[in-house]
C-alpha cells in the first residue's frame, strides 16, 4: 500500500436567498478530508468513515465520495485498479453546509491528483456531481461547485456543469450559525410547491440579476437590497424553529442579508466586514440558545481555492 495523499474540500453555503440552486459560496472552514491510497487489492473501497454524526454507508455505490470517485475511475477506465479511501467528516450531515458535496469534491480531486490525470477542477465537476446526486436525488452544483472550485459560483445549468465564478467583493464575510437540528436535503425539497406566482418570479429574478450585478460592481448597497427570498424561504422557515427571530437579530446587528443556508437548518448572513460578522454570528447563536436550542456559530471569508491537497 502506498503512503497516499490527504485532500481537503470546504463546506459551502448555497442558494444565498435569491439564487435557489444557482448560487453558492465556498467557506474557509469547516470541511471534509479524505485520505486516498493505492492498494494491491482490486477496485475502490472505503476503509472507514471517521467523525460522522450518523451512520454513513461504506458501500462505494451508496456513499457520495465513493460514487464520485468511481464515476471518474470508470471515465479513465481504471475502475479495476486498487484504491482505498478513508473519510474524515468534519461537519454534520443534514446541516445545510454541503457535507456530502465536500466529500464528493475531495474524492475526485484526490483521484485526479493521485493518478496525475491532469484534469482541471472544471473537468472534474461532472464526476463530483454524480456523487452529490446520491444525497439530493438529482444533480445540483450549488454546493459541490464552490467546494471543488472555490469562490462565489453562479450555476446556469447543473446537468451541463455550466458554472461561472463571480468576482469577489472585497471584505465580504459570512456569519454562520448551526442549530443542533437535522434537515435532510431530500426532505427540504419535498415540501416545496412547484407553483410560483408571476409576481414571485419577477421579484426573485430581479434579485438574482441584482446579486450578480453587485458582484461585478462591488456594490454593497445593491447586495443588501437583493439578498431576499420570496419563494423558498417562506416555505422552509417552518422547518427551523424561531427562524424569523434569529434572522431579525442578524439584521439588527448589521447583516446585509440573512437566510437559510442550503436546505438548512444552518443560517448564513452576509456581512461587509469581519467585525460585523462576529457580532452577527454571536447574536444568532444567542437567539437560538435563548429559545432552548443549542447552536454553534462561526465566521468565514470566501474560500477562493476550493479543494486542496494537505
Amino acid at each position: 500500500m502506498s503512503s497516499g495523499i490527504k485532500v481537503f474540500a470546504p463546506a459551502s453555503t448555497s442558494n444565498l436567498a435569491c439564487g435557489f440552486d444557482s448560487l453558492g459560496i465556498a467557506l474557509q472552514k469547516p470541511g471534509d478530508e479524505i485520505i486516498l491510497k493505492r492498494t494491491d487489492k482490486k477496485g475502490l473501497s472505503i476503509s472507514k468513515i471517521i467523525g460522522a454524526d450518523r451512520k454513513l454507508p461504506t458501500d462505494i455505490h451508496l456513499n457520495t465520495a465513493g460514487v464520485a470517485a468511481l464515476s471518474l475511475l470508470k471515465h479513465v477506465e481504471m475502475e479495476d485498479c486498487g484504491f482505498e479511501m478513508e473519510i474524515h467528516k468534519k461537519m454534520p450531515s443534514g446541516s445545510g453546509l454541503g457535507s456530502s458535496a465536500a466529500s464528493a469534491a475531495a474524492a475526485v480531486f484526490g483521484i485526479n491528483t493521485l493518478l496525475k490525470l491532469g484534469m482541471t477542477k472544471r473537468e472534474l465537476l461532472p464526476f463530483a456531481l454524480e456523487g452529490e446526486k446520491v444525497a439530493s436525488g438529482s444533480l445540483h452544483a450549488d454546493n459541490v461547485a464552490p467546494s471543488l472550485l472555490g469562490g462565489m459560483i453562479f450555476i446556469r445549468n447543473s446537468a451541463k456543469s455550466d458554472v461561472f465564478k463571480l468576482p469577489p467583493i472585497h471584505g465580504l464575510y459570512l456569519a454562520m450559525v448551526h442549530p443542533n437540528l437535522t434537515i435532510m436535503t431530500k426532505t427540504a425539497r419535498e415540501i416545496l410547491s412547484p407553483m410560483v406566482s408571476l409576481q414571485q418570479h419577477i421579484e426573485q429574478s430581479a434579485n438574482l440579476a441584482s446579486f450578480i450585478l453587485a458582484t461585478y460592481t462591488s456594490d454593497i448597497d445593491l447586495l443588501a437590497r437583493c439578498v431576499r427570498d420570496v419563494i423558498i424561504e417562506p416555505q422552509r422557515a417552518q422547518l427551523i424553529p424561531h427562524f424569523y427571530e434569529v434572522k431579525e437579530e442578524a439584521m439588527k446587528k448589521g447583516a446585509l442579508g440573512c437566510s437559510i443556508s442550503g436546505a438548512g437548518p444552518s443560517l448564513f448572513a452576509l456581512c461587509s466586514n469581519s467585525l460585523i460578522a462576529e457580532e452577527v454570528a454571536l447574536a444568532m447563536q444567542r437567539k437560538f440558545e435563548k429559545n432552548k436550542i443549542k447552536a454553534q456559530s462561526f465566521i468565514s471569508p470566501i474560500n477562493h481555492e476550493g479543494a486542496i491537497i494537505l
